[in-house]
């Protein structure tokens, strides 16, 4: 009995090395870090989280103006930070080479982050 225990232990043993290296290989496929693309996977990462609170901003700003709790100044002022944080944006995403869809996640069953 205990012979035959060892078999099957052994067999079991392979399978899970043979699964192992199949996980290892998707895993490997599926995280791509060369140094060609990181900087650029570093760089959609950031704009994208920049372009997140970009758009929380602007939405509280909105929310600040249609309160009346801006002066005119102040709403001048935020719209003009809008506008050079969106050339910002622009000349950044053309240095890595990203376009607006490139920093929209897939977040699955959630949808899209934007």
């Amino acid at each position: 009995m205990d012979a035959s225990r060892i078999s099957v232990d052994e067999s079991c043993t392979d399978l899970f090395t043979e699964e192992a290296k199949l996980e290892k290989n998707s895993i490997a496929d599926r995280i791509n870090a060369n140094p060609e693309n990181a900087e650029q996977g570093l760089a959609k990462l950031v704009l994208t989280v920049i372009e997140l609170l970009r758009r929380l901003m602007e939405k509280q700003a909105i929310r600040r103006i249609e309160n009346g709790s801006l002066t005119e100044d102040e709403i001048e002022e935020m719209g003009l930070t809008f506008i050079k944080l969106e050339e910002k944006m622009e000349e950044l995403k053309k240095v890595f080479d990203l376009e607006n869809e490139d920093l929209n996640l897939d977040l699955g069953p959630l949808g899209d982050l934007m």
